[in-house]
């Protein structure tokens, strides 16, 4: 099991997988992973996910923390969890699925939006914080909330381009959730090439 921690500080970047179908999700994991992103959630709202993610579970390279994103319930949670989710990602502030991640033992990443539910979710437990729709606020918001909030580690996630996450990171994200801008057409059975170069365009970004 890859701690997601360790994942993050190797490259602070969850790639967020979501499709009709995960026919494609080993391949563009796979991909991500030998360019340097070492954390990937596969969707729950794809369509049979939950044996895509067990089978791939089974054979990951060493060194990927493998998550389920759009966790809604605790029955989501248990089921992601049992299946080889090592980390839960949901898109709003649902309390109880960061409560059944803690009996779980697993960190749970709870989207939050104001401060107000970001604080809900700390308290609650959250191991960090889905700051979504980023795009909303962009970096600037970030800033603010991150004023009175410094010691939340927040993940801005949702329409973040890849010439913007240094800018993020800049101020204060401690990592970004990246789905089409940076996965593109690969989950679809796209060009894997492609991705791989987007992949390590952000990197460069994001290093540089």
């Amino acid at each position: 099991m890859t701690d997601l921690a360790t994942a993050l500080a190797a490259a602070p970047v969850i790639a967020i997988l979501r499709s009709h179908t995960p026919r494609h999700f080993a391949a563009t994991t796979d991909t991500l992973h030998q360019a340097g992103i070492a954390a990937v959630e596969f969707t729950l709202t794809t369509p049979d996910v939950l044996p895509a993610l067990r089978e791939y579970a089974q054979s990951k390279p060493e060194g990927l923390a493998l998550g389920a994103g759009t966790v809604m319930t605790p029955a989501d949670a248990a089921r992601a969890v049992e299946a080889g989710a090592t980390y839960l990602i949901t898109p709003a502030t649902c309390l109880d699925v960061i409560r059944e991640g803690r009996r779980l033992g697993v960190p749970v990443l709870p989207g939050a939006l104001t401060p107000s539910e970001i604080l809900a979710a700390w308290w609650e437990g959250a191991t960090m914080v889905k700051l979504f729709p980023a795009s909303i606020g962009g970096p600037d918001y970030l800033r603010a909330v991150r004023a009175p909030l410094p010691y939340i580690p927040l993940i801005p996630t949702g329409g973040i381009g890849l010439d913007q996450a240094p800018a993020y990171l800049a101020a204060g994200a401690h990592a970004l959730g990246m789905g089409s801008p940076l996965v593109g057409d690969a989950c679809e059975g796209g060009d894997l090439d492609a991705l791989r170069e987007r992949a390590a365009t952000l990197l460069d970004g994001i290093r540089s």
